[in-house]
């Protein structure tokens, strides 16, 4: 039996990003110390969630890949030993931005990142003033503990990219989110489990918490936390986390779980993408 002990956390806006950077790196450090293989942080884990306003002076907390948040857990993550998915405010050039997540391996290599496709432009997600659409397509990363994938909150309501990373032979994707009440609480409920069962592996969603009412005054949003580990058919992996208290979500996952599942329902065997005609279509 293969089983990768693997964390996701979730956090509070501290009101800095260097407190924030610190702060989970202390979260990084409690979960090796607990066993854990694996980590991810949330969407955009050392800011504030500033889509809920459109402010140029965000785009300050913009960094290349590698820069420094990635130079400096690519480091932590040789020291733990720990694999870390670590989503950043990329820039790639001058105005060319990207919410993206970089995958650092157990030995501080840094072997990738994901960028985010599907960007949401609304009152309090206005997204579009931040970010590029991803352009790197659904890449699945070789870590020290298995095939690990990435897709970011908003790409969660799209099944396409789900099954990309499931064809690409994902074992675990994590879904970095920032998400608050309202029309997301029954689908953050269902469709995350609903995408593990579909492609038939596990699915670690995490969310942020608290109301960051100090950096946005009324226009902050309150983010409810709930963040759970989903096994590939579908069922949650221990308890979901709280609604409003810092956590990290630490669960044994069976990696062999997935074989199983594969064998008792054949869904990459019986698919048709040959009569799929208008899924690619704009």
């Amino acid at each position: 039996m293969t089983v990768v002990r693997a964390a996701i956390t979730q956090v509070a806006w501290t009101g800095d990003k260097e407190s924030m950077i610190e702060r989970h790196a202390e979260l990084a450090r409690e979960a090796a110390a607990a066993g854990a293989q694996i980590i991810g942080f949330q969407e955009l884990f050392y800011g504030p969630y500033f889509g809920a306003v459109q402010d140029q002076k965000y785009y300050e907390y913009v960094e290349p890949i590698p820069g420094p948040a990635t130079q400096r857990f690519q480091a932590l993550a040789r020291e733990l030993r720990l694999v870390i998915v670590l989503p950043i405010y990329e820039v790639a050039n001058e105005g060319e931005y990207y919410n993206t997540a970089a995958v650092i391996d157990a030995d501080g290599t840094l072997l990738g990142k994901y960028r985010k496709h599907h960007i949401p432009h609304l009152p309090q997600f206005w997204e579009k003033f931040y970010f590029r659409p991803g352009n790197l397509g659904y890449p699945v990363f070789q870590t020290a503990v298995g095939r690990v994938g990435v897709y970011i909150c908003y790409d969660r309501h799209f099944p396409e990219g789900w099954r990309e990373l499931g064809l690409g032979n994902a074992q675990i994707v994590f879904n970095p989110s920032a998400t608050k009440p309202g029309l997301s609480n029954r689908l953050w409920e269902i469709e995350q489990p609903a995408a593990a069962a579909n492609n038939q592996y596990y699915v670690a969603a995490s969310n942020r918490i608290g109301r960051e009412t100090g950096e946005f005054g009324d226009d902050a949003v309150r983010f409810y936390g709930s963040s759970y580990f989903v096994d590939p058919r579908g069922n949650f992996v221990g308890e979901i986390a709280s609604e409003d208290k810092e956590e990290i979500v630490i669960r044994d996952l069976d990696l062999d779980e997935i074989k199983r599942t594969r064998d008792d329902w054949q869904f990459y065997r019986d698919r048709r993408p040959d009569s799929y005609t208008k899924v690619t279509r704009p």
